[in-house]
């Protein structure tokens, strides 16, 4: 899964087609994405007492994560993301995210 946690990313298709936040949770199983503040649905809630209200919540409604791109922190386009391969010390190479338009590091 190409999209992490706290990364920006924008919408592409959908109610909130266009708009971006930043990523509260993700299912890498089940390929999903939450938005902050983006695909919200509302949950109705009974009177539990007597004499008490019901209530309305809105909560982020999870969304396909082949439905949102990701932001590029550097250049601020949308952007797939490839992988760069960096040379550490000794045997151990590590594995980043890597911007397609920028080519800069993603973290």
């Amino acid at each position: 899964m190409n999209i992490k946690k706290n990364d920006k990313v924008k919408i592409l298709s959908g109610k909130d087609k266009n708009k971006i936040g930043k990523v509260l949770q993700v299912l890498p199983k089940e390929a999903k994405v939450s938005i902050e503040g983006l695909n919200l649905l509302i949950k109705h809630l009974r009177p539990q007492k007597q004499g008490e209200k019901g209530q309305r919540i809105e909560f982020p409604a999870f969304i396909n994560e082949s439905n949102v791109a990701l932001v590029c922190p550097k250049c601020g386009q949308t952007t797939r993301v490839g992988y760069t391969i960096v040379k550490g010390e000794g045997k151990k190479d590590k594995k980043f995210r890597a911007c397609k338009k920028c080519k800069e590091i993603i973290e």
